[in-house]
């Protein structure tokens, strides 16, 4: 369960003060639209930690307490609070209860892009586990029957598509994807379906292809005999994750391709 639904299922039971920052300026630990929950006891999510988010808790509490208080505070991070990060964070608090849970959980809820994932062997497993969290909705295609765990975060939609290259022509514009299946033949099956998409419609911002650099030129040859120009081929990224990161590990990979997806949202 992650800190969203936990806020939920307390707010269903008792009143809370839900605490946003509206606005920054300069260096600040956390985003404008970043909120966490305050409980009269504990608290889900953070807006950064340190003494901001310390007394941003109190005055919440405040709040449940006496609900006179204020509903907007300014900081200025140095000479307030003593926090070297020398920027400004405004931030609103606002009341909750059990008739506002809906309300709050289409505020809480994060904007995820989507990302498209062919394969569900070792390494397709470890990156949904690494994916999970972070700020993707994954679609997880294989052409193979039973090969999904039942344990799929709520996040993550499975799909079995055979041929598993059709699935491409259905993807959601702007999603990123990656291939990685059991198959080299089934690998450049979908390549080319991106490849194609691609050139009919160019909206596909990241495509990439797990392999080595032996890999990757057998299939370079193989898209320039099918007619794909170097400009096309370029268009996709093989091998996949951040560079310098040398593990062979699934976990390895899942966290330095996740990394490589993130740079590029």
């Amino acid at each position: 369960m992650n800190w969203i639904e936990q806020a939920l299922q307390r707010l269903a039971l008792g009143p809370a003060v839900c605490v946003t920052v509206k606005s920054t300026r300069g260096s600040v630990p956390r985003g404008a639209g970043t909120s966490m929950v305050v409980f009269k006891e504990g608290e889900c999510g953070t807006i950064g930690g340190g003494h901001l988010e310390f007394q941003a808790i109190a005055h919440a509490r405040q709040l449940l307490a006496d609900q006179t208080q204020v509903l907007s505070l300014q900081h200025v991070l140095g000479p307030s609070l003593g926090q070297c990060c020398g920027g400004s964070v405004e931030l609103n608090f606002s009341l909750k209860d059990a008739r506002d849970v809906s309300d709050l959980q289409a505020q809480l809820a994060p904007s995820r892009a989507p990302l498209a994932l062919f394969g569900g062997g070792h390494v397709g497993k470890a990156l949904v586990t690494v994916l999970s969290p972070l700020p993707f909705a994954v679609r997880w295609i294989d052409s193979r029957d039973e090969i999904f765990p039942s344990d799929v975060p709520p996040q993550v939609v499975c799909e079995h598509s055979s041929p598993v290259h059709m699935a491409v022509n259905e993807l959601p514009s702007g999603s990123r994807v990656l291939i990685m299946s059991f198959s080299h033949a089934e690998d450049l099956d979908v390549v080319i379906a991106c490849l194609r998409r691609l050139r009919e419609r160019d909206d596909l911002p990241f495509v990439g292809l797990i392999g080595s650099k032996t890999k990757w030129a057998t299939f370079r040859h193989r898209l320039e005999a099918r007619g794909f120009a170097e400009a096309e081929i370029k268009r996709i990224t093989c091998p996949i994750g951040v560079s310098g990161i040398e593990g062979k590990e699934p976990e390895v990979i899942a966290v330095s391709v996740a990394a490589q997806l993130l740079r590029k949202l």
